[in-house]
């Protein structure tokens, strides 16, 4: 990916001058951040390794699979979110990890964090680099230096068993990479965050990731039979059945683990063969309200569809607005809602007439297959907008969270109240982008005008809205993970007791505490 900016640069867009317009009537954007500093005049503070440290990392990797150039620490100097971005276009000197080790096999990993241990030195296990919650900051914590781990090198599909359905994958495959291999063989996995195109097989585990099929297909960590991971402590290898009442499933501590407890190098998953036929319809509510009460009934009804989702109404307004902009078909106004249906072609048929069924009598009008069909030829292209808004002078972020159904309308309200409080003149979209039969995820989208200091000015309306999710009794991630950026509400999200477990399983893999210090554990 792009140093500076999300993903492939091929596929950056400029804002259209009638956005801009728009921009500059309704939020007051009318500046230009202007260009931030090339790869090459990027300052880093000077690595904290010793030659001493390098020579004894090298002996274990290969020279060739270690590096303390810039050139391969700026890439790995944090992740994807706005205040990310907004530190990578800053001229004073960047943090960055003192080296980037690539090691090749499990005994090497071992062989690092034991010399790591051993000579206080930090480790960030590295994927894709998607993070957007501080979790690839490279942080020291007390001790002398920090590494980046990456894991690229773990990158083959390591079993398929057709008969049962489960893959073992390597912990650095990209998406993409992972379902190419499984296609050669007639399979798929099925997991599509919006990340998919860069983020990894061990970072989809490492942060419990849910994709957009996942009423289909179900979370990342539903599909996960079985893991390898490495701990300082030793090397441990979990699940070895479908169901187990072998006491409490030890799996759990290493998904959504953030690279705190072990570096994750192999996932065995569920998989299931490619589909054969897929079936699209957009559908139009009168309101949020409405249309949230539609999709509680699709999924509590089970009546199957891959993909469920609900835009606002100014999200759905924002979507019309840029799919005019690229010449496509305009959507309607009211909240835009978006199903699609795999499977073989009888499951697909009976599934997607129940569906309508429901969506009918909820007050659902359909709008045919061509906005659904919109919805998944751009769903990984969003972060491409954020980048255009963040280089015309906006702020623009987002955060996400979920609760029971009963309570979504105020969690709605007030996280709504806390971003526009803090980020006066702002503009707020919310979609529900996973369903659950007790309950659904909020993904909110907030665009205002960047102030004299957008880092503070962020860091503001982020201490907002976690306490108004707090306070609504939400949790304060859905599945965007913890890192850096949530910390400071796990606590109050696990209670005291939860944040003692947690650290004393911290003690009992990690005892020196090198694993990405400063993320996920209070």
């Amino acid at each position: 990916m792009k140093w500076d900016a999300w993903g492939d640069p091929a596929l950056a867009r400029e804002l259209p001058a009638d956005i801009k317009a728009l921009l500059a009537a309704a939020l007051g954007v009318t500046g230009d951040a202007g260009p931030g500093p090339t790869a090459a005049e990027v300052v880093l503070r000077p690595s904290l390794l010793t030659e001493a440290d390098l020579k004894a990392l090298a002996a274990v990797v290969g020279e060739a699979h270690l590096s303390d150039a810039d050139a391969d620490r700026l890439p790995r100097a944090g992740g994807k979110s706005t205040p990310d971005l907004l530190r990578r276009r800053s001229r004073a000197p960047q943090d960055a990890p003192d080296a980037v080790v690539l090691p090749g096999s499990e005994d090497e990993i071992a062989a690092v964090l034991a010399l790591c241990a051993e000579r206080r030195i930090a480790v960030v296990p590295f994927g894709g680099g998607t993070s957007v919650v501080g979790g690839l900051d490279p942080e020291r914590g007390g001790f002398t230096a920090v590494v980046s781990l990456d894991l690229r090198r773990f990158d083959r599909l390591l079993d398929l068993d057709a008969i049962s359905g489960e893959a073992v994958l390597g912990a650095g495959l990209t998406g993409p990479a992972a379902e190419a291999l499984l296609a050669e063989r007639g399979f798929e996995l099925g997991h599509y965050p919006q990340s998919f195109r860069f983020a990894t097989i061990g970072g989809f585990a490492a942060t419990r990731s849910s994709g957009q099929d996942s009423a289909g297909y179900g979370r990342f960590d539903e599909m996960v039979r079985g893991l390898r991971v490495v701990t300082p402590a030793g090397v441990l290898d979990l699940g070895r059945a479908p169901a187990s009442a072998a006491g409490p499933d030890l799996r759990e501590l290493f998904l959504g683990s953030e690279g705190t407890l072990g570096v994750i190098t192999a996932v065995r998953v569920r998989v299931h063969p490619v589909p054969a036929v897929k079936a699209y319809e957009a559908w139009n509510f009168p309101d949020f309200t409405t249309g949230a009460d539609a999709l509680r009934a699709v999924e509590q009804r089970g009546t199957g569809p891959t993909v469920i989702r609900l835009s606002d109404e100014a999200e759905t307004a924002v979507n019309l607005a840029m799919t005019e902009q690229i010449g496509g078909e305009a959507a309607v106004s009211g909240c835009l809602a978006v199903t699609v249906f795999e499977g073989d072609a009888e499951q697909v048929t009976a599934r997607h007439r129940l569906t309508r069924a429901v969506l009918l009598a909820a007050g659902g009008t359909s709008l045919g297959e061509a906005p659904a069909r919109a919805w998944e030829h751009g769903r990984f292209n969003a972060p491409y907008l954020r980048d255009s808004l963040l280089g015309a002078g906006a702020l623009c972020e987002t955060l996400e969270t979920a609760t029971d159904w009963r309570r979504l309308p105020a969690l709605r309200a007030a996280v709504t109240s806390a971003l526009t409080t803090a980020l006066p003149g702002s503009l707020v979209l919310c979609h529900i982008s996973h369903v659950y039969p007790t309950g659904a995820s909020l993904y909110f989208t907030v665009v205002a005008a960047q102030g004299p200091d957008p880092l503070a000015q962020w860091a503001a309306a982020k201490r907002a809205t976690g306490d108004a999710i707090a306070a609504a009794g939400a949790t304060i991630t859905h599945h965007h993970a913890v890192g850096a950026d949530h910390r400071p509400w796990m606590a109050d999200e696990i209670g005291e007791l939860g944040v003692r477990i947690l650290h004393a399983v911290k003690a009992a893999v990690d005892p020196v505490g090198i694993l990405n210090p400063g993320k996920l554990i209070p």
